[in-house]
């Protein structure tokens, strides 16, 4: 596409070019578009349905209503004035609640992880570590982006949720421990990917206070925007006609009342249904529309449109596997903002403090058994029982058990995939999905190379200060499993071991994508292979998980394809009326 559309596009948008970011007085945007979907007509009409209010979602929405009217479904509830997902202090909170109405959806994947999927207005960027960093110029050209588009679109949202962390001594000595073991060079802060050690950017602004994809609708034309909250999409309607491919018109969804309503495209060639609802909602509406393996859906009685069996394939979630390190030396709360960008593959990243190690409050840290993270045991061995055992025991300790951080390591890719396969036909039930951690033996090795790159930073001189000196690294990797904190299962320092500690301690870090992959179910220009008037704009589009740290690349990605999707039907509408 040429690149005046762009500039034209860019020209024409009003309003477009304001940096506010929301302070603290700020916090609740007044949306006269938001409405709890009980309000909602059983019929009503418009350009575009967007199916998923996050973090693709929501800036996709605001794009597209600057110049047609948009329907965005959201299945959760608003994230403004709920303090677990506003306030950095309570980072874990909105994670470990496992009600009917949490905004986060626990759910345990085959392999045994116990994972989490956002169910609230603003998606994963709502729920997650806050870390804000931007894919490789090297994935950008993979995924056949416009770089200068990119940008752009990374700019857009940075104007409204990006931020610089104020970086403490904890996270400080992390920094120059990797620079001191060789993760270099040192690129200081930047939101770029760059090989080395690198100070990130964050979603939390310097008061604490979380700023999410939901900010994005800022942007919005209010005017021809609705959005409706607690609004579950079960199927998505397709037209046929004449032996031709199915072409989607419309959705049937239901409100918090089990009510059930319909929306259809407006009779325009260019309308269409987007689905945003995550590497597990995506794949999994697909299948309920009968866009899928079809001996699959025909086992769950469902009518077959398209005969699509890689829909579900391709599952992937990068594993974590971390060491805690007491510390002698109270240490600051802080989430990711450190990041080591090794030269084979792997991330080192680091939270500290007694909120993230879940002592105070000690049910919510980052890797506390109340949000799942129990790698005491092996993850087939994660039951009810033992995550209600260890969180018995945590409360037990004294709080001075739980000063210190978290050193982790993430595996790039990661390579190892999985499937994706319906459980019921019911769209608020999760789908069950296999990840195969550290299936290929690259990931196995990659994951040992990160746990000796994590134990050299544990041993420069640099972090010193922050470990005790009668607790070298074979008493912190020996320590007994029966602690929560300690996260370490008996074994002795060999790669062998090394091996047998991934497998037995990995963790999610919420970064799981697929399902939906380009070159597979949908196109470059992420339209559903086979059918009309449909495309998945997310990451379950997603073969590799981009930069350390995917959620700016998700936004971005709402935004860049809201941009070329306007840019190019106003480019044909242009040539329309040329030809006239």
């Amino acid at each position: 596409m040429a690149l005046w559309w762009w500039r034209l596009f860019f020209a024409a948008l009003p309003g477009i070019l304001f940096s506010t970011q929301l302070c603290a007085s700020q916090k609740v945007p007044n949306y006269t578009f938001m409405h709890n979907a009980t309000t909602a007509p059983n019929i009503s009409y418009y350009d575009y349905i967007v199916i998923g209010g996050g973090t693709a979602g929501c800036p996709l929405a605001a794009t597209l209503s600057q110049n047609y009217s948009v329907l965005l479904l959201e299945r959760g509830g608003s994230p403004y004035g709920n303090p677990n997902i506003t306030n950095l202090a309570a980072f874990g909170a909105a994670l470990s609640d496992t009600s009917p109405t949490s905004p986060s959806q626990r759910f345990i994947s085959e392999d045994g992880v116990i994972n989490s999927r956002a169910r609230v207005l603003g998606g994963g960027s709502c729920l997650n570590a806050g870390f804000y960093t931007r894919a490789s110029p090297q994935y950008a050209r993979e995924a056949g982006w416009d770089v200068r588009a990119v940008n752009e679109s990374y700019e857009w949202v940075e104007k409204i949720v990006a931020f610089k962390p104020e970086v403490k001594q904890w996270q400080s000595a992390v920094r120059e421990g990797l620079l001191e073991i060789g993760v270099v060079p040192d690129n200081g802060f930047t939101y770029d990917h760059i090989g080395g050690t690198k100070v990130g950017g964050t979603i939390f602004d310097h008061q604490g206070f979380r700023h999410t994809a939901a900010d994005l609708l800022q942007y919005a034309n209010p005017s021809r925007i609705t959005l409706l909250l607690h609004s579950t999409v079960h199927r998505i309607l397709f037209r046929v006609k004449d032996g031709s491919k199915p072409v989607a018109h419309g959705v049937v969804f239901r409100d918090s009342l089990g009510r059930k309503h319909k929306a259809y495209l407006k009779q325009h060639a260019k309308s269409e249904i987007i689905v945003s609802a995550g590497a597990l909602g995506s794949p999994q509406l697909l299948m309920l529309s009968g866009v899928g393996p079809a001996e699959h859906l025909r086992a769950h009685n469902i009518s077959i449109t398209l005969d699509q069996p890689l829909v579900g394939q391709g599952m992937s979630d990068n594993p974590m596997n971390a060491i805690f390190v007491p510390s002698p030396e109270p240490v600051e709360v802080s989430l990711i903002q450190v990041v080591g960008i090794t030269s084979f593959g792997t991330y080192v990243e680091a939270a500290s403090g007694e909120n993230f190690a879940g002592g105070s409050p000690r049910d919510y840290g980052m890797f506390s058994p109340k949000i799942g993270q129990l790698s005491t045991v092996p993850p087939k061995q994660r039951t009810p029982e033992a995550l209600a055992k260890a969180i018995e025991q945590m409360q037990s300790l004294d709080q001075a058990a739980f000063r210190g951080g978290f050193i982790l390591e993430k595996i790039m890719g990661p390579i190892s995939t999985g499937h994706l396969e319906l459980r019921t036909r019911d769209p608020n039930d999760n789908p069950s999905v296999t990840f195969n951690y550290f299936k290929d033996p690259q990931d196995l090795e990659r994951c040992v190379q990160g746990l000796s790159t994590v134990e050299k930073v544990i041993e420069s001189k640099a972090f010193a200060p922050f470990r005790y000196p009668n607790m070298p690294l074979p008493v912190l990797l020996n320590m007994t499993a029966s602690s929560p904190v300690n996260l370490l299962p008996k074994h002795t320092n060999s790669s062998l071991s090394l091996q047998q500690f991934c497998r037995d301690t990995v963790m999610t870090i919420w970064h799981y994508h697929g399902g939906c992959q380009v070159g597979k179910v949908v196109d470059k220009d992420y339209k559903v292979l086979g059918v009309g008037a449909l495309r998945v704009i997310d990451g379950s589009t997603f073969n590799y998980s981009p930069g350390t740290n995917p959620q700016a690349t998700v936004m971005m990605l709402g935004r860049y394809m809201g941009v070329k999707i306007l840019s190019e039907r106003l480019g044909a509408n242009a040539a329309d009326q040329t030809e006239q």
